[in-house]
This record gives structure tokens, C-alpha cells and sequence, in this order.
């Protein structure tokens, strides 16, 4: 496995739609298993084929429903909770809730800005696994904010033009990435 760049605005693929995946070969096992690593090395919680100057279909998403909970004293007798992995190919939002939710949103292409975005709360995605299995998830939460934010790059959207403000964070405002 290899750590790859992780491109910046203005890189030209950030802003393009991704074209669908319809092989599912050895150098696809391989960019997937690159971009786990890039992600967790970087760190974040999700990283979209073109966040590493591909221009696919496919996104990365590791995170802990509780892992942003820190209100909550730690027990050391109670198990973390497992942080879930999602390999998602050629995903589609199939449903979305009606409730949306504000949230802070950054993004690893996108270094030192934060935004506060308006999304969905929870959702259908369907889409393949990384051996082209038909998958169908329900996530809500933060959770669907990774999937949202991941999709969107997957169609040249990024998360400053969906903001209703964006703004340099100060050193308390430490959020997950993408």
C-alpha cells in the first residue's frame, strides 16, 4: 500500500464528475487499498478517488458513530466502539430524509477552511462494494454527512459551495476531515 497526494483546489479533477467504475481488476483492489491508507494517514474520515487526482467513481469512509462524542467521560470498562470501513463504488443517493441538519464541514483538499453546510440527516446509498457487490446503506447522523460530502466530490461539488459561511478555523475548532 502506498500513502498518494492528497490534490488541492484549484486542481481541475476536484471539480469534475467522475467517471463510473466498471472494472473491478487488481489496480482497483490496489488504488482502494492506497486511499484507506491515505485517508487514515492523513487523517481523516472519508477520501474520494479524486481527492487523489482519480477521476472515479469510488470513495473511502471510516468512522465511529460516537467518535465525536466528547461530552461524554471516557469509561474504561466500556468498549470503544468499532470504527465501521465503506468502500463505495459508483454510489447513488436513493432516499434522503426531509429533515436536514446544519453542520462544520472540512475537507483534506480544502486546508485550512471550515464551513458550516446544510445537509440531509439521514439516507439511502446504494452502490457497489469493492468487489462489485451491490450494497444498500441507511446512515444518518454524522455518518450522512461523510456520505453526502464524499458523493459530492464524486460530482465536482465541494463542500465551499454548499456553505452558508466559511471561515479559517481557530485551534479549538478541530473537526473530523474528509
Amino acid at each position: 500500500m502506498t500513502l498518494r497526494q492528497i490534490v488541492t483546489l484549484p486542481e481541475p479533477v476536484l471539480r469534475r464528475k467522475a467517471k463510473p467504475i466498471t472494472k473491478f481488476d487488481k489496480e482497483l483492489q490496489t488504488l482502494i487499498d492506497d486511499m484507506i491508507e491515505t485517508m487514515r494517514g492523513a487523517p481523516g474520515v472519508g477520501l474520494a478517488a479524486p481527492q487523489v487526482g482519480v477521476s472515479e467513481r469510488l470513495a473511502v469512509i471510516e468512522y465511529a458513530e460516537d467518535e465525536d462524542d466528547d461530552d461524554e467521560i471516557e469509561d474504561a470498562e466500556k468498549p470503544a466502539k468499532p470504527k465501521q470501513l465503506f468502500v463505495i463504488i459508483n454510489p447513488e443517493i436513493v432516499k434522503a430524509s426531509e429533515e436536514k441538519v446544519n453542520g462544520i464541514e472540512g475537507c483534506l483538499s480544502i486546508p485550512g477552511l471550515l464551513g458550516e453546510v446544510e445537509r440531509y440527516e439521514a439516507l439511502q446509498v446504494k452502490a457497489l462494494n469493492r468487489y462489485g457487490k451491490p450494497v444498500k446503506l441507511k446512515v444518518d447522523g454524522w455518518m450522512a454527512r461523510i456520505f453526502q460530502h464524499e458523493i459530492d466530490h464524486l460530482n465536482g461539488v465541494l463542500f465551499t459551495d454548499l456553505a452558508t459561511r466559511v471561515w479559517k478555523p481557530t485551534a479549538e475548532e478541530e473537526i473530523p476531515l474528509d
